[in-house]
């Protein structure tokens, strides 16, 4: 029998994001901003789910000229029932993630 992960209040916050647009690609400074995560916290917690098989990611090209490329992140299905669990198991702290402001 297989236990729930431990899921800290930082990736509830990341998976509140991704599960709120379960089939966006998102880039790490979108989802600073979106999660209020600094890079230190928000890097390594993208490379363990991705490392868990929770996210998977992909470079894309930079989109002018001179800028560098992005790595771009999306909920695996693995990724999406663990989100939805956290969901219904606290679906508070899930809508608590702050959400992107577009001027």
């Amino acid at each position: 029998m297989s236990r729930t992960p431990n899921v800290s209040r930082q990736t509830r916050a990341l998976l509140g994001v991704f599960f709120a647009e379960p089939l966006a690609w998102r880039h790490g400074y979108e989802l600073s901003k979106l999660t209020g995560l600094k890079s230190g916290t928000l890097y390594p917690l993208l490379i363990r789910l991705d490392d868990q098989g929770l996210l998977t990611s992909k470079w894309a090209p930079a989109e002018q000229p001179g800028r560098p490329p992005r790595r771009l992140y999306q909920l695996t299905p693995s990724g999406l029932a663990l989100a939805r669990s956290q969901a219904a198991a606290a679906p508070a702290a899930l809508a608590a993630a702050p959400t992107l402001r577009l001027a």
